[in-house]
Formats: structure tokens, sequence, C-alpha cells
């Protein structure tokens, strides 16, 4: 038997409540964090009586999926599943954020979600929110097909003929309007992603300063990041299949080892014709998180993302270390 739950934000959360309910087709609770099942996700499927899907290993039709448990730290998956109006649960504290931000509403979507803020709720509750969420189509107007729509605006314009004046000051006005919405996107994406991300890393460089774990890196990581065998090992770690969607969500992990390889190398503890291998060697996760989500979002049959995700993370394995070592042949010769 099913049972109503109530999906609250977290302390330093953003949107919800989420109120809902499993029915015979949407019945699947669906965890794309990596590493197996989350515990929050087993808790929402535990407390329904739905099931709960590893969105790594298993694709699942979107029609079946009731909510989707993330670990989005403010890229692209934070807006997928709102987009495709599913609700969404996200471990991290993240709002309206990323390129698909603009989807991401207080009805589809919460965050910073822990397994206390999963409480039961009343069959009522569920109406409600369904009737607030969903409108009636009863009460809504039938669409037009394409057919009416053509014959209105042909009558609206019959016997309206624009003037030359008329047809230049629509086209300046598009012009006009494009450039403004492009601005406007560009100001808005530069405060919400750019400029926080040069907070952080600044922060993580003044700690690395004051604390002093910049001279226990130089001691450590240095000797490994100099070499070429050093920076394949490297990318052989990050890409293994079981830690690249670990290492992935919001490439803090990269963030964080690109600002002490960047340091190191500005110290002169590192060579700095290692800096382009480094990039390749600390990123051959990057997307392994995304793989399923990108794959569910170009529309994938369930067949091809339980195939098509092992692929492309077992293929990093290949891939990373080549990546390296090509960098490295380039690099040659490039700080002489």
């Amino acid at each position: 038997m099913y049972r109503a739950i109530t999906i609250k934000k977290g302390s330093a959360g953003w949107g919800g409540p989420l109120t809902m309910k499993p029915t015979d087709k949407r019945n699947k609770v669906v965890s794309v964090t990596g590493g197996g099942i989350h515990p929050v996700a087993a808790k929402i499927a535990e407390m329904t009586g739905a099931t709960p899907i590893d969105g790594f290993s298993t694709g699942v039709p979107d029609d079946e999926i009731m909510v989707v448990v993330i670990d989005c730290g403010g890229t692209a998956r934070c807006g997928v599943y709102p987009k495709k109006k599913l609700y969404t649960v996200n471990l991290t504290a993240v709002g309206q954020s990323g390129p698909l931000a603009k989807f991401i509403t207080e009805d589809l979507y919460v965050s910073d979600v822990t397994e206390s803020c999963i409480s039961y709720a009343d069959d009522s509750q569920v109406a409600a929110a369904e009737t607030k969420a969903i409108p009636d189509p009863k009460n809504a107007p039938a669409p037009k097909t394409k057919a009416q729509a053509r014959a209105e605006l042909a009558e609206m314009n019959a016997g309206k003929k624009r003037n030359f004046i008329t047809r230049m000051g629509v086209g300046v006005g598009a012009v006009v309007n494009k450039f403004y919405q492009a601005g406007r996107e560009t100001i808005d994406m530069t405060i919400k992603n750019i400029l926080p991300f040069m907070a952080f890393v600044s922060m993580i460089l003044g700690i690395i300063q004051a604390s002093g774990i910049g001279d226990i890196i130089a001691q450590t990581i240095s000797p490994i990041a100099s070499t070429l065998p050093g920076m394949i090992v490297i990318s052989v770690i990050c890409a293994l299949p079981f830690l690249s969607p670990i290492l992935g969500p919001g490439a803090v992990i990269a963030q964080i080892v690109g600002s002490l390889l960047g340091v190191q190398i500005g110290l002169g503890n590192i060579p700095p014709q290692y800096a382009l291998p480094a990039l390749f060697a600390i990123d051959a996760q990057v997307g392994a998180d995304f793989v399923p989500v990108g794959l569910s979002l170009g529309e994938a049959e369930p067949e091809t993302i339980e195939l098509g995700v092992p692929a492309v993370l077992y293929s990093r394995l290949i891939t990373g270390p080549l990546a390296v070592v090509i960098a490295y042949v380039f690099s040659i010769g490039l700080y002489a």
C-alpha cells in the first residue's frame, strides 16, 4: 500500500515543501547520486512503498518516475528534471542555479534534504498539492491547431500591409531586444555562477596559504604531479567507474585539486610544463555524474541508458590517461 509523504527543505535549502504519493504508474524513486542508492532515496521509497532505482545502472521512463534524488552542486542537473516537470530532491544546499535555473520552481524542487526532512502526509494534502500544481484539464481551453492559428493570423492581418518604416522599426526592435536579453542573461549568469566560483577559489587559496597546507602538499602531491607516470596514476584514480560519479558533482574536487596544483606551480614546486597534463589528469571524471542525466535529457531508451552509462564510465579509463599523454606531448617546449 502506498503512503503519502512531505519533503521539506533543510536549514540552508530552497524550495518545497513537496507532497507526493506513488501511483500504480509513477512508483519509482530514482537516485542519481553515484555510489548506489542514497539513504535519502531509500527512506523515501521505504516510507511511500515506492521502488528505489539506481539511475546510474538502470534507465526509467519519465512517466514512471515519482521523484528524482540528486546531489548537484549547481550545474545543469539541478534544472534537467524540473524542466521535465518531475519532482526533484537535491541533497546539497543549492537554489535556482545553473543554465536551467528558470525551470527550478518551489513546487517541483527542494534542496539541502536529509532523512529528517521527510515526514508522512495525509491524502488530502496530496490532493491539494496536485490541484495546485496541475490545472484541471476539463476547465482548460482546447488547444488550437496550426491551421486554426494561421487562419486567425491571416484574418487579423487582412488588408494590412506594413510599410518600409514599420518593417524597419520591427526589425530594429527585434535586434535590440535580442541584445538586451543576451546582456541580462550574461549578468545573471555572472552573478549566480562565475562570481561564486571566484570567491570559492579565493577562499581555498587563502586557506592553503594561511594554514600551512601548501607545505604538506609540496612534500606529498608535488613529487607525484611533477612526473608523467604520476599524472597518469592520478587520471586513472579519478576515472575509476565507482569513483568518478562521486567526484564529479559540482566539479568541487577538480576545483580544489586544481587550486592546489596551481599554487604549487606558481611557487615553483611543480614545473610549469606539467600544467596542461595536470589539467587533464584531475578532470578525467568530469561529466561522469551527468551521463545518465544527459541520456535521459536526450530521451534515450531505458536499455540505452543501462548500457550507455557503464560504457562511458569504463571508456574514461582509456581516454583519461591517453589525454594526459597527449597533453604532455603538446606541452613539450611550451614554456621554454
